[in-house]
């Protein structure tokens, strides 16, 4: 039973026969093994179209800047999961990156939406600054500001900024953010830094990244910081240490606690 309309049964990434394999118009073979590096790769995949050099170079930037942060819980699940399931690869990279949410790692994506909310109203400081209003009266968080361990601000974001005026890139959603970053301590009344959530989609979408395969981006980083973590937990294993010490930090404090 279809649910929903499916009349569009075509695709524009991929097709092969006996003797070829297509992808975006290119013969794998020939034309991309190679000849052409990972990024741009997942750039042509995307998007249908190589990269820029200016693009490539500000993509490259973000997948090395939010690949790796430590013990972070996405991290923890996956470590824990190959120690309970040391065959199951597949299950632990799945089980961190399930675990890239709104809150961490995955906040790219809201943030991304929230500024280009901000760059349709206009994109200047009267626009930040009444987007900024609401999220208080509404007592929400401002996405793409803050962080609890880099306060006094996210070197992450600083560089891919930094790094995006260096190539030409910075648009209206760089500009958007900033304007977001100079106002809302203020209006909050509190610290609150651009952080790497907020400066990937700023980046990113300026660059020409389609707004909806924003979450793409930490997602693929991420797998790699999680095959470094995978392969160390099954060398060095840690993962029943992790579990161990949540076990010790936390309290019962149900029924029959004497």
């Amino acid at each position: 039973m279809r649910i929903g309309k499916q009349d569009n049964a075509f695709t524009a990434i991929a097709t092969s026969d006996a003797h070829s394999i297509t992808v975006r118009g290119h013969d794998l073979v020939d034309d991309l093994i190679g000849q052409i590096d990972f990024t741009d790769y997942f750039w042509l995949l995307v998007c249908g179209h190589r990269p820029t050099a200016s693009q490539k170079a500000m993509m490259n930037a973000c997948l090395v800047a939010i690949a790796e942060h430590g013990l972070v819980p996405s991290v923890q699940a996956a470590r824990m999961t190959l120690a309970a399931a040391p065959e199951a690869w597949q299950g632990a990279m799945a089980a961190g990156l399930l675990g890239m949410g709104t809150v961490v790692a995955g906040s790219s994506e809201v943030a991304g939406r929230y500024l280009a909310e901000v760059v349709a109203a206009g994109g200047d400081e009267a626009a930040a600054i009444a987007s900024l209003n609401v999220l208080k009266a509404a007592r929400k968080k401002v996405p793409g500001l803050g962080h609890p361990q880099h306060s006094e601000g996210d070197p992450r974001a600083d560089k891919l900024l930094a790094i995006a005026d260096q190539l030409g890139v910075s648009g209206p959603y760089v500009t958007a953010l900033r304007h977001l970053g100079k106002h809302a301590p203020a209006i909050m009344n509190r610290p609150l830094p651009i952080n790497v959530s907020g400066a990937i989609p700023a980046v990113i979408l300026d660059a020409g990244w389609p707004l909806e395969a924003i979450k793409a981006v930490p997602l693929l980083a991420r797998a790699g910081g999680l095959a470094a973590h995978l392969y160390e937990e099954s060398q060095r294993p840690i993962g029943f240490i992790l579990s161990h010490h949540a076990d010790l930090a936390i309290s019962y404090d149900g029924e029959g606690k004497k």
